[in-house]
């Protein structure tokens, strides 16, 4: 027996949403390993604060990461958050190895956040028309980085 969820949307709508909702998953799935990858390994005099800051980006993309997940599923796109998937399709660039000095930690979340931003945007803007419901998802994403982008960049020490 064969199961099979099917969109309502149309054929070039869903290939549009399926793009954007496959990308914002990698993305999401990376972002939240980027952060804990920092959690673990940031040191210095602000150790504590972005420790625990770090933890809320992580909760933020996992709860997101799962709702994009299930929006893909109700439209009949099945996601794929594996490793190797996100490995080799995230856009963020790659945590440095070891401890973190607590300044460097602060401007990799910076980049990190922005760059997943920038693409949030542009994945916004790429499903307004084809699917407004998938577009609210993006909006609130966006949202919620754009705060922890800020709270990151008020902590940055140029």
């Amino acid at each position: 027996m064969t199961y099979t969820v099917k969109s309502t949307l149309p054929e070039q709508d869903l290939k549009t949403v399926a793009e954007a909702l496959r990308g914002t998953l990698l993305d999401l799935i990376d972002l939240s390993l980027v952060a804990k990858q920092i959690h673990w390994n940031v040191v210095g005099p602000r150790f504590r604060s972005i420790h625990l800051q770090l933890d809320e980006v992580v909760d933020t993309a996992r709860q997101y990461s799962d709702t994009v997940a299930e929006r893909a599923s109700a439209l009949g796109i099945s996601p794929d958050g594996r490793s190797a998937t996100v490995a080799q399709g995230s856009a963020l660039a790659t945590v440095p190895e070891g401890w973190l000095p607590d300044n460097d930690a602060v401007r990799t979340m910076v980049d990190a956040l922005g760059t997943v931003i920038a693409k949030s945007r542009e994945r916004m803007k790429a499903v307004g028309e084809a699917d407004p419901v998938t577009e609210d998802v993006f909006i609130s994403l966006t949202g919620d980085l754009e705060k922890e982008h800020w709270m990151f960049q008020a902590e940055n020490r140029t």
